[in-house]
């Protein structure tokens, strides 16, 4: 899917408004300049950042409930999906926060929220900051063993996890239930059929 057919899913399916997309568009080309400098996103996958990057994270807008306090994005990286979804909140007491500890990235992620009046805070390392909110969100982040352990020992109040994952979702689930089971939802992604999105309730420790 090229550029005009992921804007048309985004205001149809998704409900992005125009000025959403044009913020979007200020992002995409944001990325791709930072991109020549840095390893923001692989290079085999500029040429379809709009499908691979854009409406991957975008999909998420859906499972969100923009009425809450606050949602985290683990390991931020370029702003996927952290700053997709917080280009698409309408709600001016919702807070994005951006974890992420690479220095460089989070300098990106700075300049990015400052260009595109966002209304997001970049932190760093997520161990090291005070995890609050309740909604979690990653996308190639760790694990899943690993993404819940963080959860479980870091966040403050019961969350939602909500994680983007390729064709090995499943087994991913199967490992890391071994020692405890965890209620879920598996969802197809719209931009890959082999891909899932994992829906998790986690109460904290």
């Amino acid at each position: 899917m090229q550029q005009l057919e992921v804007i048309n899913i985004l205001k149809k399916n998704l409900n992005f408004t125009n000025h959403s997309v044009e913020k979007l568009k200020k992002f995409t080309n944001l990325v791709l300049k930072e991109n020549k400098n840095y390893n923001l996103i692989a290079k085999s996958t500029e040429n379809q950042i709009w499908s691979r990057h854009i409406l991957d994270s975008a999909q998420l807008v859906k499972l969100i409930d923009f009425n809450l306090n606050s949602l985290a994005d683990l390991g931020s990286g370029a702003g996927f999906p952290g700053i997709v979804i917080d280009i698409f909140n309408k709600n001016k007491a919702f807070h994005v926060k951006l974890y992420e500890k690479s220095r460089v990235k989070r300098r990106f992620l700075k300049g990015v929220i400052k260009e595109l009046d966002l209304n997001a805070e970049v932190l760093g390392d997520v161990r090291d900051e005070v995890l609050n909110s309740e909604i979690i969100v990653c996308r190639a982040f760790k694990k899943l063993e690993q993404v819940i352990q963080v959860s479980r020992e870091i966040a403050k109040k019961p969350h939602k996890l909500i994680i983007l994952k390729g064709e090995n979702a499943q087994e991913e689930i199967n490992t890391a239930f071994k020692s405890k089971k965890y209620s879920y939802k598996l969802i197809n992604s719209i931009t890959n059929e082999k891909s899932k999105i994992i829906l998790m309730k986690i109460d904290s420790i």
